[in-house]
């Protein structure tokens, strides 16, 4: 098995955080670039070495991290997977969804066949699309499949790898619609899932390429191959991580080999934060506050890196983007217009990527926190935070942050824990935030969604 030193230079790996890339260009991303999208799956925003871990080896994402553009205050579309994934590639706030956080084998519903998803518009614009992954948008009727909402290719599971036998039904590995394997080893899906997406780089034709993906891990049901297993301090979860490490470095190596690195835009994040209550199981959020379906900053917090160390400087950003932001940026980079009568929750950022003085453009825009049953919990807008509710994953409703206080709010700038309340102390600021709140459940509960209702409380 190929050692790290194999896909990077042990020189790279103490570089400072923003060491430039020799012939890089001055922040110009390349007409209709070959988009890589590499999504983890619960992984919080402290489990690299990138953003503080000292017990996890991640030296391929903290070098791409420290070689690409990091945004550190980048927040996932939702706290829980489904929800993330339809915010992901639709643009729009999960709660316009019509279904609810996590879609189950047995759910009736799935992705609408009237949404505009994001590979149909790039397959519209001229791109060849493929997916390796976790779908999670439906499972139980074809027409909610990755191949009937436009991606040309498709090989992966349909839903999480925890949602096993005998609690639920024989998990399929999919090749296309059809059944690949019953029942796959989930130790080998971080390899295989790397493999398939090394040969589809290779196979390239020139066409510009759009490439989605979306590990299996470090969402448990935790099984590292044994070359990993046992290798990390941090225990299983550790090994998986490493080992998700080892196998990126491969696949951006793979695009260094078939001279695409130039023109490749790769973006690498998670779908949402760490799973706490599985504890030592599970990763974690740093310095944030709770974890994975919580609107508390762990939920949805996570690592955001663009890597194009040919048409990007490296460095270290500040602005507030989101998941919502990448549909229309991408749609942007690939030419592609978006009808101005569709409801799209994003901004594109494209700009932003090139040019860091571009953040007074995204300094106040509001980012809305939907929790359990696309309940609207929270708003931030600049560096103040204001939740109306409260919900922790890890302590369910026996034990609230504050004693069960509300509103409560927060300075994010000075206090990104959110341990010191304000709400007393700036009544105005909770009076405006609780305005924005109130407008946007409006506006979603007018808007509807395809499926006829939207759950937005």
């Amino acid at each position: 098995m190929k050692q790290f030193k194999d896909i990077i230079p042990y020189s790279l790996l103490g570089a400072a955080v923003c060491a430039a890339v020799p012939g890089v260009a001055k922040n110009k991303i390349v007409d209709r670039p070959n988009i890589l999208l590499i999504y983890f799956d619960d992984m919080g925003y402290g489990d690299l070495g990138l953003t503080g871990n000292p017990n996890i080896a991640t030296p391929n994402l903290d070098r791409l991290g420290r070689q690409g553009v990091w945004f550190t205050n980048y927040y996932t579309p939702s706290a829980a997977s489904t929800a993330s994934r339809y915010g992901l590639l639709t643009g729009r706030y999960p709660s316009r969804s019509g279904f609810g956080w996590v879609l189950k084998p047995n759910s009736k519903l799935g992705i609408h066949s009237d949404e505009l998803l994001l590979p149909e518009a790039l397959q519209e614009a001229g791109y060849r699309t493929a997916m390796v992954g976790k779908w999670h948008l439906g499972s139980t009727d074809r027409s909610y499949y990755p191949l009937q909402n436009g991606f040309e290719e498709y090989f992966g599971l349909l839903y999480s790898n925890d949602m096993l036998p005998p609690k639920w039904p024989d998990m399929n590995l999919m090749e296309g619609n059809d059944v690949a394997e019953v029942n796959p080893s989930i130790s080998k899906l971080t390899r295989i899932y790397s493999d398939r997406a090394i040969s589809y780089i290779k196979r390239n034709d020139g066409t510009p390429f759009f490439l989605y993906l979306a590990y299996a891990m470090p969402h448990t049901h935790l099984d590292p191959e044994k070359p990993f297993a046992g290798r990390s301090k941090r225990g299983t979860y550790g090994d998986v991580v490493e080992e998700l490490d080892f196998h990126v470095g491969r696949v951006i190596q793979s695009l260094k080999e078939e001279g695409l690195e130039d023109n490749t835009l790769v973006i690498i994040t998670s779908d949402n934060g760490p799973w706490l209550i599985w504890k030592e199981l599970g990763g974690s959020s740093g310095l944030f506050k709770d974890g994975k379906g919580s609107t508390w900053e762990g939920g949805h917090r996570v690592p955001f890196v663009v890597y194009a160390p040919r048409m990007l400087e490296p460095r270290v950003d500040p602005t507030l983007i989101s998941g919502l932001d990448i549909f229309p940026t991408l749609l942007s980079i690939a030419g592609y217009k978006i009808d101005k009568n569709r409801v799209v929750d994003g901004m594109d950022i494209s700009r932003l990527m090139e040019d860091p003085s571009q953040i007074k453009k995204f300094d106040n825009r509001p980012f809305f926190y939907f929790g359990l049953g696309q309940t609207l919990m929270a708003v931030r807008e600049g560096k103040w935070k204001l939740h109306i509710k409260q919900y922790s994953q890890l302590e369910g409703a026996k034990k609230l942050y504050f004693d069960g206080k509300l509103p409560l709010l927060f300075n994010l700038d000075v206090d990104p824990s959110e341990q010191y309340d304000l709400a007393d102390q700036y009544p105005e600021v909770v009076a405006r935030l609780q305005k924005l709140i109130d407008e946007k459940r409006a506006e979603i509960q007018q808007t509807g969604s395809f499926w006829g209702k939207t759950i937005c409380k």
